[in-house]
């Protein structure tokens, strides 16, 4: 099998200071970070999603502001393909699909962030696509949410999250287990 990373949404305005801070930004994107090198070190396919829109109040970011910037932790290097989007769905009205078609890619790693947005609706895309995927939990971020007056806690959001896509769209490891695989 051929595999890519897909880093999703690591932008500024997801950490401190930003226009839509979540929680433990910093730790995910780290966890992201040693993802990244791994596949760097084997000389595979990474692609960075980076989300772009005019809605920067619930965390679609407007172009060239510096919120919408990717994070320095996994910023993008030369020859790394980037795709922006609009939408949660990084294969919506994107050449996602058709670049890894393109490069024989069966297999997908997920990091980014949100993992109740962005993530959960990639995830399910690519396995609909039949990619194989897997979503690496603890380096995908989310926030509290809020519902009919209930204060949910972004963990109990992110892992709630994480068990819908393990059901049947992805196998969920840490950073370690997928490290040491």
């Amino acid at each position: 099998m051929s595999k890519a990373l897909i880093i999703i949404d690591i932008q500024k305005d997801y950490f401190k200071g930003g226009a839509m801070e979540l929680h433990n930004p910093v730790e995910a994107s780290e966890n992201a970070k040693q993802v990244l090198e791994k596949f760097r070190n084997n000389n595979e396919i990474v692609i960075h999603i980076q989300h772009l829109a005019a809605a920067p109040e619930i965390g679609f970011f407007l172009p060239n502001t510096q919120g919408a910037e990717i994070h320095e932790n996994v910023k993008p290097k030369e020859g790394e393909k980037v795709i922006t989007k609009y939408t949660p769905n990084a294969f919506l009205n994107t050449d996602l699909l058709e670049y890894l078609q393109a490069n024989n890619i069966t297999e997908l790693i997920f990091t980014g962030m949100m993992t109740q947005m962005c993530i959960d609706a990639t995830v399910r895309a690519a396995k609909d696509y039949g990619f194989e995927c897997t979503v690496i939990g603890d380096a995908c971020a989310t926030r509290d949410l809020k519902i009919n007056g209930n204060q949910i806690k972004a963990k109990d959001v992110h892992n709630a999250f994480l068990a819908g896509l393990s059901f049947y769209y992805a196998q969920i490891k840490s950073t370690n287990e997928y490290l040491a695989a």
